[in-house]
């Protein structure tokens, strides 16, 4: 645990950072001391990162409010980072994270040597599989903005990611809520969208946020971005209608530019809503909270509830969170609504989290990891001095009668003692080569078995055909006997296997054609029963679902699949 009982806590936004100082305790929640928020003066007509406007935005704030440095909490922005939600098959947890690092390989859309990546497991393995959430970023922008950060003085212990701040604080200041939950985080460049349900979680980054309506103001009223921005907020609302109409031409000009613009956020968020429920299993959302600069457009809430059918309120980052004597309520109540990172944050800090991803770049752990040695070596440093003023005086004493005995056998241990550890280390070398190469022969293998058990189902495929789903098939002690396959083909390919099949003098359906193919591959058993049909059903006019079951071969190293 760090010693401090005062933090930072930084969120860096694509337009502004908040830097806000926490008290923290051990095993209680952190009270909020001091904040401050400034503008990146980022560019919004290119995708520049805030990092070159990073040193003097923190300087600001850290002189106008009077904070000191501390140790800090990071989060950065949703949009710098690749969050992928995976399922794995339940096995060992050494197995789980190299089946964890294959999935960073093939998921994240850069080499792994040019990311900083952290995966954290969702739920348990109860049914079977076991969720993983991972979450990349490129390294490079990483340091972009530490390397900012450190030369303000200041050195992160956590680099968080903004979505995953949120979720604590929701999490931790909503405990008792029930079914699922959306928590809309509306920034300038980008808008988090982070569904919540039990110990489910899912997060998605759209790209329509505040900018969009200061970008479409632009264009409609043909004016500066400055001009524009100061626009949006000082006369924007969501337009609705009816009680809601403005006699103010250019203000309900306004209101439609921006009902259109979240109009398509919405589209945005009725395609993830469908994602989720259909690809990671949840329910329908029940409820909506809102935060992020952007959130606070008048009648946005209103929008939402009307468009979702649910309820929507804005998030209140402080119900379990205490706020300072020091601090001006009634601001930090206005506030709230871009200081929710910051308590997730701070959270980190002093609470075990449900989510807690790390993205520090390696050079900066590697030199925590030495800062953290260095008073081991003071005191290693301090028992040689004192050791040697012992032997010292000693030798000074008996230096005449013990002189020539002491020389001889203090050149025999230390001789004697060299060889000794050097034969340990070997030893403990060859032990430990010895457990990496048989684990590795044993990753290898099943890992082998595998791929060719998916390359045999691969090329037994006809065309127009595909797999969406292949799970285990267990015994009734947990082993592992077949496999589940369960694909769909186009309905019109389907007919033109059939036709082939009887042409060829077999009267046998697509699928029974697929089923024979299985059944001549070596990864599968060769008896009747050994390759089945479970099921056959017609999702649409179009499609048809199909479900096969194959017993796996009783040979433990399975021969090349070929097709037939």
């Amino acid at each position: 645990m760090f010693s401090s009982d005062r933090i930072l806590a930084l969120n860096v936004g694509a337009s502004k950072i908040v830097l806000a100082e926490y008290s923290v305790k051990s095993g209680r929640p952190p009270e909020l001391m001091n904040y401050g928020t400034a503008e990146l003066a980022v560019d919004p007509e290119n995708e520049t990162g805030a990092g070159a406007h990073l040193v003097s935005a923190i300087r600001e704030v850290m002189k106008t409010h009077g904070i000191h440095p501390a140790p800090l909490m990071l989060a950065l922005s949703g949009q710098m980072v690749f969050p992928r939600f995976v399922r794995l098959p339940a096995v060992g947890e050494d197995k789980l994270l190299q089946m964890v690092q294959y999935e960073v390989e093939q998921n994240v859309p850069f080499p792994i040597d040019e990311i900083v990546w952290n995966h954290q497991f969702i739920g348990d393995a109860s049914s079977g599989e076991q969720s993983a959430m991972i979450v990349a970023a490129k390294i490079e922008n990483v340091r972009e903005i530490t390397d900012r950060v450190l030369e303000v003085g200041l050195e992160p212990e956590i680099v968080d990611v903004a979505p995953m701040a949120l979720y604590n604080c929701l999490r931790y200041n909503y405990a008792d809520l029930s079914g699922c939950t959306v928590l809309l985080d509306i920034g300038a460049r980008s808008t988090n969208l982070i569904f919540v349900e039990d110990e489910k979680i899912y997060s998605r980054c759209i790209p329509v946020a505040g900018n969009a309506i200061t970008q479409e103001l632009v264009k409609s009223f043909q004016i500066p971005f400055a001009e524009a921005e100061a626009l949006k907020r000082e006369r924007a609302f969501v337009a609705l209608g009816g009680v809601y109409a403005t006699e103010d031409e250019t203000s309900e000009r306004i209101s439609k530019i921006v009902r259109n613009v979240v109009t398509r956020l919405h589209a945005e968020i009725s395609r993830s809503v469908n994602f989720y429920r259909s690809q990671q299993g949840g329910s329908a959302p029940m409820r909506m909270l809102l935060t992020g600069g952007s959130s606070v457009l008048p009648h946005l809430d209103t929008f939402f509830r009307e468009k979702l059918q649910v309820e929507v309120a804005y998030l209140n980052p402080f119900t379990n969170v205490g706020l300072s004597s020091r601090i001006n309520r009634e601001k930090a109540g206005t506030d709230a609504f871009v200081l929710a990172e910051t308590v997730g944050l701070a959270l980190r800090r002093s609470l075990a989290c449900p989510v807690e991803i790390n993205l520090m770049p390696p050079e900066i752990v590697k030199r925590k990891s030495f800062k953290k040695r260095i008073p081991f070596f003071g005191l290693a440093a301090a028992g040689v001095l004192l050791s040697l003023g012992i032997w010292t005086m000693y030798e000074n004493q008996m230096q005449k009668l013990y002189a020539f005995q002491n020389e001889q056998v203090a050149a025999k241990l230390a001789a004697c003692q060299t060889k000794k550890a050097s034969l340990a280390k070997v030893e403990k070398s060859k032990e430990e080569v010895e457990r990496k190469a048989e684990a590795v022969k044993n990753v290898i293998k099943e890992r082998t078995a595998w791929l060719k058990r998916v390359d045999a189902i691969r090329k037994s495929l006809f065309e127009g055909m595909w797999l969406t789903e292949m799970g285990p098939v267990k015994d009734a002690n947990g082993a592992v006997t077949g496999l589940r396959i369960v694909g769909r083909g186009w309905a019109d390919k389907l007919k033109v296997i059939e036709e082939k099949a009887k042409a060829a003098g077999r009267t046998a359906t697509a699928v029974e054609e697929l089923r024979d193919r299985l059944k001549t591959q070596s990864v599968f058993g060769k008896e009747a029963q050994d390759v089945k049909i479970v099921g056959v059903k017609d999702v649409e006019a179009y499609l048809i679902e199909f479900t096969i079951e194959a017993a796996l071969a009783t040979s433990a190293d399975p021969k090349d699949a070929t097709a037939r």
